[in-house]
C-alpha cells in the first residue's frame, strides 16, 4: 500500500497547477493570442511550467501508487499527460503554441474534474 496522506499532497499541488492553468488561459481565445507580444510569450512560457509540473506530479503519483490508481480512470490520457512533461522540458526550443492551446481547450477541465473525483474517494 502507498502513503495516503501523501497522495493526498501530491493530488493537491496537481489540482493546483491545473487551476492555475485554467486561469492563466481564461483570456486566451486562440493560439496567436500566445504570439501577439512579449507578455503573451510570457503568459505561454508561464502555462509551460504549469503543464510540466503536472506531467511531472502525474508520474510521480503513478509511481507512489504502483501504477494501480489511474487504471481505475481510463477516461484520461494519463500518459499522454506525463509524457507532455518531457516534450515540453527536452524540445522547449521546439514549442508550439497550438498544442499548449489545444491542450488547455480540450483536456484541462476534464482532468481537473477527475483528480478532484479521485481525491474525494481517498
Amino acid at each position: 500500500m502507498y502513503d495516503q496522506e501523501l497522495l493526498k499532497d501530491m493530488l493537491f499541488d496537481v489540482i493546483e497547477a491545473v487551476e492555475k492553468v485554467q486561469k492563466r488561459c481564461s483570456c486566451v481565445k486562440s493560439s496567436d493570442d500566445f504570439l501577439k507580444d512579449e507578455d503573451s510569450q510570457i503568459l505561454l512560457d508561464s502555462i509551460c511550467m504549469q503543464l510540466i509540473a503536472i506531467g511531472q506530479g502525474i508520474k510521480d503519483i503513478d509511481k507512489l501508487t504502483n501504477k494501480m490508481l489511474f487504471l481505475n480512470y481510463p477516461q484520461i490520457p494519463w500518459k499522454s499527460i506525463a509524457g507532455i512533461r518531457d516534450i515540453l522540458s527536452h524540445n522547449y526550443f521546439d514549442l508550439n503554441a497550438q498544442t499548449v492551446f489545444g491542450v488547455c481547450e480540450e483536456n484541462i477541465k476534464k482532468l481537473k474534474d477527475t483528480l478532484v473525483d479521485i481525491n474525494k474517494t481517498l
